[in-house]
């Protein structure tokens, strides 16, 4: 990439609740910022699941403990990601070095994804903040998004091309899994849905043969407790199904596309997962973080809108996240081809860290 500016130093705070979401995004944002030419810290709470999510690191990213921020002077850019707030005294000396510059570093609150109607009228909108050791500075809301007057969503410049040289064969045989083309394929990787026993029967039950890749931790948990009791009640029940399982590794981000690449259906969880799986153009299914008070079944309804989802694929999306107790059935072809077609429109628009360092240039030079 020419560069017709010095690089800027990107401050990104993250924040890991209980999932490995945030972290996942916040190092995609990283990586991606440097690969265009960046300087950025993270500075998190816990970094320990880039030890397998990102084993190889990132030039031009340096990950930092959330303690430290105490000791450091702000850099050109600050993110905080999903609000997560900065310590009180990383804020105070942003207020400081804003008074210093004679302008403020540009301060953008990365937030959730969703297709709400919301986040598009409340995308840029700045926030002032009226209290705390940042008085007087102002953040700008940044919602990531499906559509024109959204963020967009991350994706890395040679995705097409790394997509177009995969071995789907030899990333198969590396986990020994055959590739045989009468062997249907499925990914899962979720909470603890309801409806995995019912899924797990239905595709032991399928007209063709299934291959389950099970990722490691929830997923894993998930499908070992309903099958310890299935095969309580019904021994040998697995072996004479037509459903065959895999228990897969901790899998780096790149190897994660490289599954989804893989399958013909993919069960995603979270924001970070469904990303890269519309990436991926394959049938998927995703599960949303259960909300107490049941938000997430709004937002499902507005993505499930924008995707234009078949009426078998909506009803399976409700049925999966515990919206509906009526079971649905497996269409994967009419999937596949909807999510072919939002891949599409998706790839007409510009990329989340694009139009991240747009909005950036855009305040600096305002304020110059």
């Amino acid at each position: 990439m020419d560069r017709v500016r010095p690089a800027m130093l990107w401050d990104i705070f993250c924040k890991v609740i209980d999932n490995h979401g945030d972290i996942g995004v916040c190092w995609r944002l990283s990586a991606q910022l440097a690969r265009r030419g960046e300087r950025v810290r993270l500075w998190v709470d816990d970094a320990s699941a880039l030890a397998w999510m990102a084993p190889a690191g990132e030039p031009g990213v340096t990950v930092l403990a959330w303690t430290a921020q105490a000791a450091a002077e702000p850099g050109d850019v600050v993110i905080e990601a999903f609000g997560c707030d900065p310590e009180p005294q990383f804020q105070a000396a942003l207020a400081a070095a804003s008074r210093e510059r004679a302008t403020q570093p540009p301060w953008i609150n990365l937030e959730y994804l969703t297709a709400e109607r919301f986040a598009q009228r409340s995308h840029l909108l700045p926030s002032p903040v009226l209290s705390g050791a940042a008085a007087g500075l102002t953040k700008h809301f940044f919602y990531p998004g499906f559509v024109p007057d959204s963020g967009g969503l991350l994706r890395e410049p040679d995705l097409a091309r790394r997509q177009a040289s995969f071995d789907r064969a030899g990333w198969l045989r590396g986990h020994g899994i055959a590739a045989d083309p009468d062997t249907r394929l499925v990914s899962l990787f979720c909470y603890e849905p309801a409806a995995i026993g019912h899924l797990l029967q239905q595709l032991a039950a399928g007209p063709r043969r299934t291959a389950l890749l099970v990722t490691a931790g929830r997923a894993a948990s998930a499908v070992r407790r309903w099958l310890d009791g299935r095969e309580q009640a019904q021994p040998g029940w697995l072996a004479t199904s037509r459903l065959s399982l895999t228990w897969l590794p901790l899998l780096s981000q790149h190897d994660f596309d490289h599954l989804l690449w893989s399958c013909d259906l993919n069960f995603v969880r979270g924001e970070d997962s469904l990303v890269r799986a519309l990436w991926a153009g394959r049938a998927f299914v995703w599960q949303l973080y259960p909300q107490h008070d049941g938000a997430h079944h709004a937002k499902l309804a507005a993505f499930l809108d924008w995707l234009q989802a078949p009426p078998s694929w909506r009803a399976f999306h409700q049925f999966w996240n515990g919206g509906t107790s009526q079971a649905a059935p497996l269409a994967v072809p009419a999937w596949a081809a909807a999510a072919q077609a939002a891949r599409e429109r998706l790839l007409e628009q510009p990329d989340l860290a694009r139009q991240l360092l747009a909005f950036v240039q855009e305040r600096r030079g305002a304020a110059a």
